[in-house]
């Protein structure tokens, strides 16, 4: 399985947004990741459906849309027709989470469930074998910009070896603090999906930042075992 690398717009100019997302895609982005806060669950506000569906419009690359939201099944319809492809939900806030991942599958979108950093892996043991990705926070959600838990690379590997007890080959994606110096640590531990915001925004070539880290994660994951 190959690495793909999805910048979050969490740390881009909203201001730019267009020109942002355009620089991540000629760096080679997979994914672009969209933070839907809800001032809640996390201690911050950002978007909702419409503006998913202007990203839509710009976007060249399949939208990776993270809700971190109190209530999620309240709206994994509206993201779903404003263009999300892939929608992932956290399992502290979910008491039924088997119904809410098979929901959004039902949209045609593939499902995804989030750990936070004080999350344990085990919490996914009963719908392991039904999610299409697994999102490690290795930070605490609600901020970007935030430095790197350094526990998140092993709890990469026990999400991974989880998954693979249930027979489900879902690439295990993070989230948090990502960045040229301990990207080839996570991918080596078993990441195949690399949300990075500031790494790539908050540089003054997001195109070639986007490129950089694609390589780095390709490179790891080239050197990994078989």
């Amino acid at each position: 399985m190959s690495v793909l690398v999805a910048p979050s717009i969490l740390s881009a100019d909203f201001a730019a947004l267009g020109d942002a997302i355009d620089a991540a895609q000629r760096g080679g982005a997979d994914l672009i990741h969209v933070d839907v806060m809800d001032g809640h669950f996390v201690p911050n506000i950002t978007m909702g459906p419409p503006v998913v569906k202007s990203i839509k419009r710009v976007a060249k690359v399949p939208l990776d849309v993270h809700l971190m939201i109190t209530d999620p099944d309240k709206y994994i319809d509206a993201f779903a027709d404003a263009g999300a492809t892939m929608m992932s939900v956290h399992v502290e806030v979910l008491p039924h989470l088997h119904r809410t991942v098979h929901a959004i599958k039902a949209l045609g979108v593939r499902a995804g469930v989030v750990l936070n950093p004080a999350t344990p892996p085990v919490m996914l043991e009963d719908i392991a074998a039904d999610v299409d990705y697994v999102l490690v926070m290795s930070v605490n959600p609600g901020f970007g910009g935030q430095t790197f838990i350094p526990r998140s690379e092993s709890k990469v590997r026990e999400v991974r070896e989880l998954l693979d007890r249930a027979g489900n080959r879902a690439p295990v994606a993070i989230d948090g603090g990502i960045d040229q110096q301990n990207v080839a640590k996570v991918v080596s531990a078993g990441a195949r999906i690399i949300v990075a915001g500031s790494a790539i925004f908050h540089t003054p070539d997001p195109e070639r930042a986007t490129r950089e880290l694609k390589a780095a994660a390709l490179a790891a994951a080239m050197s990994v075992p078989l």
